[in-house]
């Protein structure tokens, strides 16, 4: 299933993919360029400027931090990789966070 997903996004010059990785008690996220394989940007539940709230909370803002740094590196559209997650509870709420930023995904 992640293989047919990526399949469909990967290689794509004009939008950058927003990765994630979900623990039992973290959640990351990472910008990644497919082209040149490099990631340019991270952020995590791990960082200082996230409070430290419920897992909820944290995700959306996780997703508001990582959206503020892509801001600031003039991206606004991005892919979204949800991986092997359902999109709901955490990882919704991080692309809450990431959208509220003003980033289309």
């Amino acid at each position: 299933m992640k293989k047919k997903f990526r399949k469909k996004i990967l290689g794509k010059k004009n939008r950058l993919r927003i990765s994630v990785f979900r623990s039992n008690k973290q959640i990351y996220a990472q910008i990644i360029d497919d082209i040149s394989s490099k990631t340019l940007i991270s952020s995590s539940s791990l960082e200082k400027e996230v409070k430290k709230n419920n897992k909820v909370k944290q995700s959306y803002e996780v997703g508001k931090l990582l959206g503020f740094k892509a801001k600031k590196l003039n991206l606004d559209k991005l892919v979204f990789d949800k991986g092997k997650y359902l999109y709901h509870g955490r990882v919704k709420s991080l692309v809450d966070g990431i959208r509220h930023t003003g980033i289309k995904i």
